[in-house]
């Protein structure tokens, strides 16, 4: 593909338009769409999980699921469903893993490998959790009728899973095997909301060799 057909699909890309409606306006097929699309998720994934420092400070913990609505069991043993959970440093990033089982062992992993001891941390009232207190500071944040009592809050990262989901949803579905370099897509573009996201990826694209990841 040319350079100059590469970078009219990074701009596609970047506005946020599905490979599906480019079928009568890309420089190349929808099915070549695809392959570079994700291309620059996998680019943006390998950014996220190399050289990413600890979050420290105030730092949102939250877990949700991913997934259309589907007839049979509710909630987190839903099937079809994709559990995420999410770290937000307040005023700076977020951060997001597909986790296979809603457990202790998992997020305290995730909470170990991602933040630095004596952050201070806001959840909710789940029991996991409950072990926080010896690595930080702690502040469980209880609700009642789904809003926060008192001044605490993980509006942040609640605010997060919206912005996620709302835009997930014109894909009109995403394969399983491919959700982590999608969920990658979001965490990036959260975090960069306020920049031009172009210059930025491109030039993760140049330090990438695209051609090795684009299968």
């Amino acid at each position: 593909m040319k350079e100059s057909a590469k970078r009219k699909l990074l701009e596609y890309f970047v506005l946020g338009v599905p490979a599906y409606r480019l079928r009568f306006r890309a420089p190349a097929s929808v099915r070549t769409v695809e392959r570079f699309y994700r291309a620059i998720r996998k680019t943006l994934w390998i950014h996220q999980h190399i050289d990413s420092e600890p979050l420290n400070g105030s730092i949102e913990c939250d877990e949700t699921c991913f997934g259309g609505y589907r007839p049979g069991k509710r909630g987190w043993g839903a099937a079809g469903k994709i559990i995420v959970f999410g770290l937000l440093k307040r005023n700076g990033t977020v951060r997001a893993f597909p986790i296979p089982a809603r457990d202790k062992e998992h997020v305290l992993d995730l909470l170990s490998e991602n933040t630095r001891p004596g952050s201070l941390y806001f959840t909710d009232e789940w029991r996991a959790y409950a072990s926080l207190s010896v690595r930080g500071e702690h502040v469980v944040v209880r609700k009642e009728r789904g809003k926060p009592k008192g001044r605490d809050h993980i509006n942040g990262i609640e605010g997060f899973w919206s912005y996620a989901k709302h835009w997930l949803y014109q894909y009109r579905g995403v394969a399983k095997k491919f959700f982590p370099i999608y969920l990658a897509e979001l965490c990036y573009r959260f975090n960069h909301r306020d920049e031009d996201l172009y210059p930025l990826i491109l030039k993760l694209l140049q330090s990438t060799h695209v051609e090795e990841i684009a299968q």
